[in-house]
This record gives C-alpha cells, sequence and structure tokens, in this order.
C-alpha cells in the first residue's frame, strides 16, 4: 500500500491550502504515495511575523505526533507548507520520518535552475526573517533579491491583484536584479507559477512543489 505525504498549511487559511493542494495535483501519480493536504486549525489566518511562526511550533509537533501515532509507517513523510519553515527542526526532533520545509527546498531546487536567485516575499517585513534563514543555510551569495509583494496572505484570493503584483514583483528581479531563478515566497502563491513563469521567460519555482517532490523521493527510497 503507498505510504501518504502529509502537506500542512500551518495557517488556518482553507483557501491557502486548497491553492497548494491543486498545485500538487501533477505529483499524484499512479503508484506512488498520496498526497494530503492539511490545515493547521490552531494556526493565524497567515504567518506574517516572527511571533506567527513561533506560535505555531508546538502545534505542529503535536500535529505530526498525531498523525505518526494513528497512520504508523504509513505516514511517509511531512511537507511544512509555508515559507518561514515555521517549527522545522522541532518537528524534525518529534519524528523519524522525514520532514521538509517548503522554503529550503524551494530554495535548493532554485540552485540547479540557476545562479542568481530571486524570492516573491508576501510582505516587506517578511524579508529580514528569510533573509535570516537564507544566511543559514550559507546562501546569501546566491539569494541576492527579494522584493515583496505588499499583500497580506488572506488577499491572495484577489486573483488580478496577485497576479498584477506577481508580475511587478517579478518583473523587478528579471530587470533590476538580473535574477535567473524565482521563487514564490509563500504556499498561497502556488496557483500562479506557470502564468508567471510564461510572463517573465525565467523560470519559476512553487517551493511546496518542490518540497513535495522531494518528500515522493525520500519516501520511495527511504532515505
Amino acid at each position: 500500500m503507498p505510504k501518504t505525504i502529509f502537506v500542512i498549511n500551518p495557517n488556518s487559511s482553507q483557501a491557502v491550502t486548497d491553492a497548494f493542494d491543486e498545485a500538487l495535483n501533477v505529483l499524484r501519480i499512479p503508484g506512488g504515495p498520496a498526497i494530503k493536504s492539511l490545515t493547521l486549525a490552531e494556526g493565524p489566518p497567515g504567518i506574517q511575523s516572527q511571533m506567527d511562526v513561533e506560535n505555531v511550533t508546538l502545534p505542529l509537533v503535536n500535529l505530526v505526533k498525531s498523525l505518526d501515532s494513528k497512520h504508523g509507517d504509513d505516514a511517509g513523510a511531512y511537507v511544512i507548507a509555508c515559507f518561514s519553515d515555521p517549527g522545522l527542526h522541532a518537528v524534525r526532533e518529534a519524528t523519524s520520518k522525514p520532514v521538509l520545509g517548503i522554503s529550503e527546498c524551494g530554495i535548493l531546487t532554485a540552485l540547479t535552475r540557476g545562479h542568481r536567485v530571486g524570492v516573491i516575499a508576501i510582505l516587506r517585513t517578511s524579508i529580514p526573517r528569510h533573509g535570516r534563514m537564507f544566511g543559514a543555510m550559507g546562501l546569501t551569495e546566491r539569494v541576492v533579491a527579494e522584493v515583496p509583494l505588499g499583500m497580506n496572505v488572506t488577499d491572495l484570493v484577489d486573483t488580478d491583484r496577485t497576479r498584477a503584483g506577481l508580475l511587478r514583483a517579478g518583473q523587478q528581479l528579471r530587470d533590476s536584479h538580473l535574477i535567473d531563478v524565482v521563487v514564490l515566497g509563500c504556499a498561497g502563491m502556488a496557483a500562479h507559477r506557470a502564468w508567471l513563469e510564461q510572463q517573465l521567460g525565467v523560470p519559476v519555482v512553487e517551493p511546496t512543489q518542490a518540497a513535495t517532490s522531494m518528500a515522493i523521493g525520500r519516501t520511495l527510497l527511504s532515505w
């Protein structure tokens, strides 16, 4: 029986979960691991501050422990679907299964697509938080720029406004910062990856797809 990869949205916005869940359909292949998307009910509407990151850590740990207890070996891997990778290391301590964060996986995937990486953030205040992660990964010379969308997570349901902001930010990264590849800095942007890539003419990485792809490999190879 195929194992299940649980992709967890740490915020409570079901619209975000629905957006990345649809983007994961391409990875639901016959004979492969099942992919189940979950929403953390205790989470805030959006993970938009360091306080939000800290506040969802223990709820994420408890959720993964309960899934481990319920599903046992049938739980193949966990993906934390927020670009701040909240609770990533604590959750890794709580389970023997692979745990992947979409920020880490999205950036690592982008490094295989180009040398100069640019990120589209949700808010300007997200950029220092993301920068600390990139610094911890030793990648500040490769992640050369980050441009904010200027929208809250809950605003992403407005498709026209979201696409206008993504295009503006993507063009700034491409033309002013000379990036080779764009990473979408929020799981709620998932529905727009292919459209934005077509508009910009450079690769665009959707990090939940990137992390789930890695989780599939880890699950099949038992790494």
